[in-house]
């Protein structure tokens, strides 16, 4: 037998098959590798506020939610319209989460910026009843401040006031102080009474009030307090967590003028107490939604609704919270039934209200 020839084609067999090995390796390690998944992405333990609230007790608030949820709380102050603009402004691009502010009116006007958006939260909606929340959500109360008569104890009987319109007969000619035209919290009592009476009967209550002021409107509502203990007015229109503050003040002087200030809620009879509402909204370009909803889950709870309340002497939303010994002091009272949205509805008609009757 030849063992050349037969060799040959057991070689040449041979190194076929190690060729083709050799391919099916090199075809294995083609292959790409599959990808790892990229773990999710955590958000960053932050929320950042745009405030028109300039409180010790928020900040203090604001301390409270970071010592027990580790989330950092940075804090932009400035006045809301300002606020409003740098959002709309800012865009996509914000870095605020939260926009906080004070009246139903301005919470009406950010929401129609389109510079919010829904918040989703069965605490938040167990916090908060309905009538102090948006109705799509977009804002949440946070506290009440009610728009009441505040008189001189030496002076003024309580069963001699009765309504805001009263405010404007021939007996309190000469007495009644309040605040320019103005303040929001002014624009916003005369938006309600548009709302509830029309404007007409608006106009004829702003009319009467002017015609009855002590003096013109001067400073603000710690100053129509100070006017009454100098005996400039007998009665002011004011809100009350300003006499709290006051009754509360390191200042002696502004403690005295509280013990001589009673605090009357009026229209008890009829449509009840203007009161006006302090918000949070969360924008509609925030990148931490989830913090910014804790810390709005924080704020209306019980334990901060408390804290607030006792140190900012506003009315807490939280049904749960309790009041401080002064506000329970001054007793239960009805309040004005209406859409906080109205309020920002009726500004500009209130203002005109203002200029043409001469409340400067």
């Amino acid at each position: 037998m030849n063992v050349k020839k037969l060799f040959k084609p057991m070689l040449a067999s041979a190194v076929l098959a190690i060729g083709l090995a050799g391919c099916g390796a090199n075809e294995k390690e083609a292959e790409p590798e599959k990808a790892t998944p990229a773990p999710e992405k955590k958000e960053e333990q932050v929320v950042n506020v745009y405030t028109a609230r300039h409180y010790e007790a928020d900040d203090e608030v604001f301390k409270k939610f970071t010592e027990e949820t580790d989330i950092k709380v940075n804090v932009v102050k400035g006045e809301a319209e300002e606020l409003i603009e740098r959002l709309k402004r800012e865009g996509k691009s914000t870095e605020a989460d939260l926009f906080i502010t004070v009246d139903g009116g301005v919470l009406a006007n950010a929401k129609n910026n389109d510079i919010l958006q829904p918040v989703k939260s069965e605490t938040i909606d167990k916090n908060v009843p309905e009538k102090f929340r948006d109705k799509d959500n977009n804002w949440i109360g946070m506290s009440t401040r009610a728009r009441v008569i505040v008189y001189a104890k030496d002076r003024v009987k309580p069963e001699d006031l009765s309504t805001y319109e009263d405010l404007t007969s021939d007996k309190w000619k000469g007495k009644v102080l309040a605040r320019s035209s103005t303040n929001m919290y002014n624009q916003s009592l005369l938006a309600s009474f548009i709302e509830l009476n029309g404007e007409k009967e608006a106009e004829k209550w702003s009319e009467g009030i002017v015609k009855n002021f002590a003096r013109q409107p001067d400073g603000g509502d710690r100053d129509q307090a100070k006017a009454i203990a100098a005996g400039t007015g007998d009665v002011a229109i004011m809100n009350t967590y300003y006499v709290g503050l006051m009754a509360n003040s390191a200042e002696p002087e502004e403690v005295k003028v509280a013990e001589g200030l009673g605090v009357f809620f009026p229209n008890q009879e009829t449509n009840g107490t203007h009161v006006n509402i302090s918000g949070i909204g969360l924008t509609k370009h925030s990148k931490h939604p989830q913090n910014a909803t804790k810390l709005i889950e924080y704020i209306t709870g019980k334990e901060a609704q408390e804290f607030l309340s006792a140190n900012n002497y506003e009315f807490p939303v939280n049904a749960e919270a309790e009041m401080p010994e002064l506000l329970k002091s001054w007793g239960e009272f009805k309040m004005q039934e209406l859409n906080f949205d109205t309020l920002g509805e009726h500004n500009q008609k209130a203002i005109e209200i203002f200029n043409k009757t001469g409340w400067k």
